[in-house]
């Protein structure tokens, strides 16, 4: 698997990172040993991980993989603090104290005594930005964080954040994909002048770009259960059927994949690090692991854009 610098800095990351959001929820200890096993053995690195997934439970789950299934030198981790779940409505904090709490517990969580970037997971309009990146800084310079970024931040978000840390801010979390293409317009610009690189998480359209919402929602997709319903509802509408049918018509034409059209045109977009996949069974995975992942002929690119284009 193709090995990437994060922005401007001398982290590398595979192009293919493994999100753990479905961990000890929709995935269970057994199939997530083998998601890992797999990633790695195909040469990836970066496994995204965060305090808010499963409560915890997903950092605790990798962490008792680590030295089992895979070593700890193998895998890039990267997590995030700043947001929690409470009485089913999620929780911004982003203070000082919260910040590195929350990482000394999923240090724990994760039997290790560093990750390789951490993240601020949100903006917190109650916490003033440079008491968040202060704990971002001393994360790094206490050796607790080898690298820090930023997640879900906006354009201008984003260039304050680089603008006032006193240290490199090396990367941005934020979803980005055929059906969702804002990031391009003003976020993508900044955080490429700021130097940072841009991991794009929901790659797959939250799963839609697969093609396999198509008419029907498999009684064992997201959108079939009660948690996630809502998380992929967004894209089931008629505008983003028509860059389903867009993505699908030029895989055929291809002999690819829906998936595999979806995550090349997404790796040869400016500024892209790295897409965060989050295939929930072992066959999703290797169904990633075929694609081709090299980029799309310039005229097939140009016509998903134009069909896309319309889309926020």
């Amino acid at each position: 698997m193709q090995q990437r610098y994060v922005g401007n800095s001398g982290l590398r990351a595979s192009a293919l990172s493994l999100g753990t959001m479905s961990w000890a929820r929709e995935t269970d200890e057994q199939d997530a040993a083998e998601l890992l096993h797999d990633f790695v053995d195909a040469g990836g690195t970066l496994v995204d991980t965060a305090a808010s997934y499963a409560d915890g439970m997903a950092e605790a789950m990798l962490g008792e993989m680590l030295g089992d299934v895979v070593s700890r030198s193998e895998v890039v981790i990267s997590t995030k603090a700043g947001l929690s779940a409470s009485d089913a409505r999620q929780r911004v904090d982003t203070s000082r104290n919260a910040m590195l709490s929350a990482l000394d517990a999923s240090l724990t969580r994760l039997g290790t005594d560093y990750v390789d970037i951490w993240f601020a997971q949100a903006w917190d309009r109650n916490v003033p930005l440079d008491e968040t990146l202060s704990a971002l800084e001393l994360a790094v310079r206490s050796g607790r964080a080898r690298y820090a970024g930023i997640a879900n931040f906006n354009s201008w978000q984003a260039a304050k954040a680089a603008a006032i840390a006193g240290f490199p801010v090396v990367a941005s979390q934020s979803e980005y994909s055929l059906l969702r293409r804002k990031p391009e317009e003003e976020l993508i610009p900044a955080i490429e002048d700021a130097g940072m690189g841009l991991m794009a998480w929901a790659p797959l359209g939250r799963g839609v770009l697969t093609g396999k919402y198509r008419g029907q929602v498999p009684a064992d997709s997201r959108a079939a259960g009660s948690r996630l319903a809502t998380y992929v509802e967004v894209y089931l509408e008629q505008s983003a059927a028509q860059v389903v049918e867009a993505v699908a018509m030029a895989g055929r034409g291809l002999g690819r994949s829906a998936l595999d059209v979806a995550l090349s045109w997404l790796l040869s977009q400016h500024g892209v690090a790295t897409a965060i996949i989050g295939p929930r069974t072992p066959v999703q995975l290797k169904e990633i692991l075929d694609a081709q992942l090299t980029p799309l002929p310039a005229e097939i690119a140009r016509a998903l854009e134009d069909v896309s284009s319309n889309l926020s």
